[in-house]
């Protein structure tokens, strides 16, 4: 069984297919909204943070725990 003979391709074919494969290939897939994260209670994340310094010495002041402090005051002031 012969396969019948391949029809040569044209200039418009080749553009044609060359643009397909150059857009499959740059074009950013689609991205579903990212599902919102559960926070489990007591589980913290460590992050870096700008703040005043006399932001920073006033929860100090009061010795250890000031990280606890500062994240009890970004609780209340989110109102959470």
């Amino acid at each position: 069984m012969s396969q019948p003979p391949r029809r040569p391709r044209t200039l418009n074919d080749a553009r044609t297919e060359a643009e397909a494969a150059f857009k499959k290939v740059t074009t950013k897939p689609v991205e579903t909204p990212a599902l919102k994260r559960q926070t489990l209670p007591g589980i913290k994340e460590m992050v870096s943070l700008r703040i005043d310094q006399d932001v920073l010495e006033h929860f100090q002041s009061d010795g250890p725990g000031w990280q606890d402090r500062i994240n009890a005051a970004l609780r209340k002031a989110s109102g959470l």
